[in-house]
C-alpha cells in the first residue's frame, strides 16, 4: 500500500473545462499547471486527471485512439511529463484515467482487427465468427468491415470492448480468460501503465473496472484476477502507484488488487441517501437535505459493512460528486453543502475533490457535447474570477467548450475567497484539519456514538469526535460529551460545549478532541 495515500486528498479535473491558456476555448495541460498552487492551498494533494489522450471525442477522451499521446487540444506529451515534474515539486501525486474496457473504433488495434486476413490485432477485440449466429444485436455492431462477424460494444457504439476472456466460454469464437489473445490484451494494458508510470505518472484511475471479462458477473472472480495480476506489477515495478476502481463494490474491488474504490453514486446505495435521495416518490429525502426527514441509519446500514470488510486492505472514497454525476447544488444549498462536505472530509479512506464543487458550481441543463448527455451540465468552465468567460478562457464566449454559468450569484473562486463564510473557506477548513490529524486520515478509526433519526449524528475517529446537525432546529447532545475538550477543533455553524452537554445549531458540524 503507498504510504502517501494514508494523507492524500484529490482533486478531480475535466481537463476540457479546467483553465485554457491559449485563447481556444478549450482547457489545457498548462492550465492545470498554472492552477497547481490554487490546488495545493485548498488542501489537495494529489490531483485525478480525466483522459487526455489521444481521441476523436465522441465519448469526451474515454474513446482512446492513442493511449501514448497526448491529444493536441490539451498539448504535448512533453506538457504532460512537465506536469508531472511541477506537481511532484510541490508535493502533489497526479492519476491519470486508464480506459482498460474499450477503445475508440479508430484505435490502430481495432482497425487492425477489422481487417479479414488473420493478424497480431484479429482477437484484440470481442469478435463474433460469423456476422448471423443468433448474436444479440444490442450488444454488437455489425455491417462496419469486411471481416465476416460482429464486435461487442462496451460502451457507446464507437467503443469496441477489448478480448480479456470470458468467464464462461460457449462459443467458439469466445476466448478463455488463460487464453493467449486475453493474456495479450492485459499485457498490452500493463504496457500502457509502465509508459506512463516511467514519465512520472502516480498512478490510475480505472474507468469501469469490472468490466473486462465478459460473463463474470456473478463474483467477477476472472476480473478480479486480472487487477490482481496488475497489482502485482506495480507492488514489484513501482510500489508507490495507487489504483482507485470505477467500481463501487469494495467486496470485489479491493481484494481485486484496487488500493481505493469509489462510494458511486447509486440508486438507493448509502452515498445516493446522503446527497441525491430525490427520486423516491419525486420528494427529497436526502440526509443532508435540511428538515427532508433523512435517516444517517440508511447511509451506515450499506456503508458499515462495507467499510468493515475492507478497512485493512483498502480504502473506500468519498467524493463531492464527479463528471458523471449531476453537481451537488443541484439540490443542496451551500449552508447544507458545508454540514455535508465536513462530514464528507472527515470520513475515513481517500476523499474526491470535483473541481469547482468547493465553490458551489451549478449543475446547468444543456445539450449533449461529446457524449455527455445528461452529464454535460456538470462539465461547464471552471468559474475563477468574475471577470469575461469566468477567468477560464479569453476565445470568445461561442468558442468555449461549453458555456460559463451567467445565471445571478454565480460562484467563482474570486468571489468565495472574499467571503470569510464562503463554502470554500468551509473546504478549506475541513481539508486543513484532516491534514493536521492522524485520527481524520484514511487509517484512523470509525465508530458510530449516535444516530437516532432525527437528533445528530456522532461518530468517533481515533481521538476526535464529530458531531453533525443537519436539520434547522438546535439540538442537545447530553450522553457522548463528557470526555470531550471544551475547545472545538472545528465549527461549521454553531456549537457550543457546556460541561456534560453540546448545544449545536442547525445546519452545523463541530469536532472536539477527547480528552487525555
Amino acid at each position: 500500500m503507498p504510504k502517501w495515500l494514508e494523507d492524500a486528498v484529490f482533486y478531480e479535473i475535466y481537463p476540457q473545462s479546467f483553465k485554457d491558456t491559449n485563447g481556444d476555448g478549450i482547457g489545457d495541460i498548462e492550465g492545470i499547471v498554472e492552477s497547481l498552487d490554487y490546488i495545493k492551498d485548498l488542501g489537495c494533494n494529489a490531483l485525478w486527471i480525466n483522459p487526455w489522450y489521444d481521441s476523436p471525442f465522441k465519448d469526451a477522451g474515454y474513446d482512446v485512439r492513442d493511449y501514448y499521446k497526448v491529444a493536441e487540444r490539451y498539448g504535448t506529451n512533453m506538457d504532460a511529463y512537465h506536469l508531472f515534474e511541477v506537481a511532484h515539486e510541490k508535493g502533489i501525486k497526479v492519476l491519470l484515467d486508464l480506459v482498460p474496457g474499450h477503445t475508440s473504433e479508430e484505435h490502430v488495434w481495432f482497425q487492425e482487427s477489422m481487417k479479414p486476413e488473420k493478424n497480431a490485432f484479429s482477437d484484440r477485440y470481442v469478435w463474433s465468427d460469423a456476422a448471423f449466429k443468433g448474436i444479440p444485436n444490442h450488444l454488437y455492431v455489425s455491417g462496419e468491415s469486411d471481416r465476416d462477424g460482429v464486435y461487442m460494444l462496451n460502451f457507446f457504439k464507437c467503443q469496441p470492448a477489448l478480448n480479456y476472456g470470458w468467464g464462461e466460454v460457449k462459443y467458439s469464437w469466445q476466448s478463455a480468460c488463460d487464453s493467449p489473445e486475453a493474456i495479450a490484451t492485459r499485457e498490452a494494458m500493463k504496457d500502457v501503465m509502465r509508459f506512463w508510470l516511467d514519465h512520472g505518472c502516480d498512478g490510475f484511475r480505472v474507468d469501469m473496472a469490472d468490466s473486462l471479462v465478459k460473463d463474470d458477473d456473478h463474483d467477477k472472480s476472472h476480473t478480479q484476477a486480472i487487477w490482481q495480476d496488475v497489482r502485482n506489477m506495480l507492488d514489484r515495478e513501482y510500489p508507490e502507484a495507487a489504483m482507485v476502481a470505477e467500481w463501487s463494490n469494495p467486496y470485489q474491488a479491493i481484494p481485486g488488487g484496487f488500493h481505493m474504490d469509489f462510494y458511486l453514486d447509486h440508486h438507493g446505495n448509502g452515498y445516493n441517501t446522503l446527497l441525491r435521495d430525490y427520486e423516491t416518490e419525486g420528494e427529497d429525502h436526502s440526509y443532508f437535505k435540511c428538515d427532508a426527514g433523512g435517516d444517517i441509519n440508511r447511509f451506515l446500514d450499506d456503508y458499515l459493512p462495507k467499510y468493515y470488510a475492507t478497512r485493512n486492505s483498502g480504502y473506500i472514497s468519498m467524493f463531492s460528486c464527479n463528471h458523471d454525476t449531476p453537481r451537488p447544488k443541484n439540490s443542496l444549498s451551500d449552508a447544507e453543502l458545508k454540514v455535508a462536505y465536513a462530514f464528507l472530509y472527515t470520513m475515513p479512506g481517500v476523499p474526491f475533490v470535483y473541481y469547482g464543487d468547493e465553490i458551489g458550481m451549478r449543475y446547468q441543463k444543456l445539450q449533449s457535447k461529446e457524449g455527455g448527455y445528461q452529464r454535460t451540465g456538470s462539465r461547464t468552465p471552471m468559474q475563477w474570477t468574475e471577470g469575461v468567460n469566468a477567468g477560464f478562457s479569453d476565445a470568445d464566449a461561442g468558442e468555449l467548450y461549453l458555456p460559463i454559468d451567467k445565471s445571478e450569484g454565480a460562484p467563482s473562486v474570486e468571489s468565495q475567497k472574499a467571503d470569510p463564510d464562503s463554502l470554500y473557506h468551509v473546504v478549506k477548513s475541513v481539508l486543513a484539519l484532516r491534514h493536521q490529524e492522524k485520527s481524520l486520515q484514511a487509517d484512523g478509526g470509525f465508530e458510530v456514538l449516535h444516530s437516532k433519526k432525527g437528533e445528530p449524528f456522532a461518530y468517533r475517529r481515533g481521538d476526535i469526535v464529530c458531531i453533525v446537525n443537519p436539520d434547522s432546529a438546535s439540538a442537545f447532545l447530553p450522553n457522548i460529551v463528557s470526555d470531550l475538550c471544551d475547545e472545538a477543533l472545528l465549527i461549521v455553524g454553531r456549537a457550543e460545549k457546556n460541561g456534560t452537554e453540546l448545544a449545536i445549531g442547525g445546519q452545523s458540524f463541530a469536532a472536539f478532541r477527547i480528552k487525555k
